[in-house]
């Protein structure tokens, strides 16, 4: 399989972009959604925990369950079904008449949204040489900071100017017209089919999981995966009960934050193919751990300075997550990526989950409304940061 470059490679690229981004602004638009709904149906912050969880949860299982069977099957043919089923499971979020509704659509999304971003890196994976990879992931992760600096302002104005219903409409007609694209710009990807077919499917596991540095990977994205996704659902929550932000104010935290991103994660990805990939996560990490403690503590104050804490946050919190892929996707060989990157999925997609339902247990609420015990988040985040900075060391680089 010849590298990505050229024309066809800067659409390809394009389209996996696109492919992240609306399945991404999915799953982050139901996140600043919280106050809204949270007031509409009366819910506590740990049913509002589940309704995020629940996209982690069954993207973790439909991961899982892919890992057995997604390389004996060209990449391109997994991709447009799994994306397929993601446009329609969005269509049904859109229609769910109540919250029990909304809850069950937003698991049939995982199911599908999820396993499509893995397969989005397999693709790059194989498409991309180690040496240009950090680049290109920089690129595909630009997909995070244009949700949030386009996506989601743009999806929580279409929730102000109609209902929460909007925005999911609107995902709905963007991921079909993705979807269209990718059937002409991903190439086919067959190469590891043969090998991976010659081996019996509960083999395939086994070969992921007998080697060690694989695990080390896994450890790497779930432990990072759940200090970050201890934070970020209630952030959106927290600014409106304690910070004092209107509603109507929330936009602009994304719009300002993705912004910034939208320049850093590139730079961050480059420089990790100058620098080394463990050495900038390393610097990227550690600078994040500010961040997330100031956003956790943060007391009322104006707009400007909730915006200031969210360019930081996103900036550093997202962007230590490229070095990391770039990280993750060199431990394993060709013959195990799809198999390996699937489960790499349902590991980052069950420590997400795990964190929205922790924290939201773990958050309280006071007599006025205010959101209790935030800062508790933010030390469990900062000590999960620690960790993953020597982890990440202790990975090597196999392709």
């Amino acid at each position: 399989m010849s590298p990505a470059s050229g024309k066809d490679g800067r659409l390809l690229l394009a389209v996996l972009t696109g492919v992240q981004f609306t399945h991404i602004m999915d799953f982050m638009v139901m996140m600043p959604l919280g106050p809204q709904l949270m007031r509409l149906w009366r819910i506590e912050a740990h049913q509002f925990g589940l309704l995020v969880s629940a996209y982690t949860i069954t993207a973790a299982v439909s991961a899982l369950l892919c890992a057995f069977y997604v390389d004996r099957f060209d990449r391109r043919r997994v991709l447009l079904a799994l994306y397929a089923g993601f446009v329609l499971a969005t269509l049904l979020c859109a229609l769910s008449p109540s919250y029990p509704a909304l809850l069950a659509a937003r698991a049939c999304a995982g199911a599908f949204g999820g396993v499509s971003g893995s397969t989005v890196y397999s693709i790059l994976a194989d498409t991309v040489p180690d040496a240009r990879r950090g680049a290109a992931l920089g690129t595909v992760a630009v997909a995070f900071p244009l949700s949030a600096v386009a996506g989601v302002p743009f999806g929580l104005t279409l929730a102000n100017l109609f209902d929460w219903r909007a925005p999911f409409f609107f995902l709905c007609a963007a991921s079909g017209a993705v979807w269209l694209l990718a059937a002409r710009a991903v190439p086919p990807l067959r190469g590891h089919v043969v090998q991976a077919r010659e081996r019996d499917a509960f083999a395939q596991v086994r070969a992921v999981f007998t080697q060690a540095n694989h695990r080390r990977a896994f450890a790497l994205i779930a432990i990072l995966t759940f200090g970050g996704f201890s934070v970020i659902p209630f952030i959106a929550p927290y600014m409106v009960a304690n910070v004092h932000l209107k509603e109507t104010d929330l936009p602009w935290l994304y719009f300002f934050g993705g912004l910034a991103t939208v320049f850093t994660s590139r730079r961050i990805g480059a420089l990790a193919d100058r620098r080394g990939k463990r050495e900038t996560f390393a610097a990227v990490a550690s600078v994040s751990i500010l961040p997330l403690l100031i956003t956790t503590n943060l007391p009322p104050v104006p707009v400007w300075a909730a915006i200031s804490a969210s360019v930081l946050f996103m900036v550093f919190v997202s962007g230590r997550f490229v070095p990391a892929m770039a990280i993750v996707t060199a431990a394993a060989q060709p013959q195990v990526r799809g198999s390996f990157l699937s489960l790499n999925s349902a590991v980052q997609q069950l420590a997400s989950g795990a964190a929205s339902i922790s924290s939201g247990y773990i958050i309280g609420r006071a007599a006025d409304g205010a959101l209790t015990r935030f800062w508790m988040v933010g030390l469990v985040a900062a000590t999960c940061t620690l960790i993953c900075v020597w982890l990440a060391r202790r990975i090597q680089a196999v392709s």
